[in-house]
């Protein structure tokens, strides 16, 4: 038995070494975290400008929105105030217009041509100012202001002198 336990022992020596060897190697293993691969490392960064590019196209296309919205709103603001400001011209020509055909209407009337009437025009509305010989003509006057075309009303202040 002696012999036969001499030739286990190094066979029963070198299992021994080999399952320790074996256990230390694989508690060795698992302390340790795989280190990623080339390959590996490529496609995670691969993977991480994509999602970058995807986000980025998503703010892009958000930006892109909201600018075409406000110029769309600033556009028709802009629309706006030039219609505003056309009527307000339009407005200021017609009763211009309005004051000079009044003041040439009054100048063919022989009673009228020759006193100093003050012609007025806001909005349509005419204002007569000034002196007039006689009843009939201060009525003349706010006949021949109120035949003008654009005249919407007529407030007649000639006040009747004696000659």
């Amino acid at each position: 038995m002696n012999s036969q336990n001499l030739m286990d022992r190094p066979a029963h020596r070198i299992a021994s070494i080999l399952a320790v060897s074996a256990l230390a190697l694989g508690l060795a293993a698992c302390g340790k975290t795989e280190e990623p691969t080339v390959g590996q490392r490529l496609d995670s960064a691969v993977e991480k400008t994509e999602q970058a590019a995807a986000d980025a196209r998503v703010k892009a296309e958000s930006a892109m929105q909201t600018a075409e919205t406000k110029m769309e709103q600033g556009a028709a603001n802009a629309e706006a105030k030039a219609k505003d400001a056309a009527n307000t011209a339009k407005g200021a020509i017609d009763d211009a217009t309005i004051t000079a055909q009044v003041n040439a209407g009054l100048a063919k009337d022989p009673d009228l041509s020759a006193l100093k009437i003050n012609v007025d025009t806001v909005n349509g509305k005419v204002t007569l100012n000034g002196p007039a010989p006689s009843t009939v003509a201060r009525d003349r006057a706010e006949t021949i202001a109120k035949s003008v075309t654009g005249v919407t009303s007529v407030n007649n202040q000639l006040v009747v002198t004696a000659s």
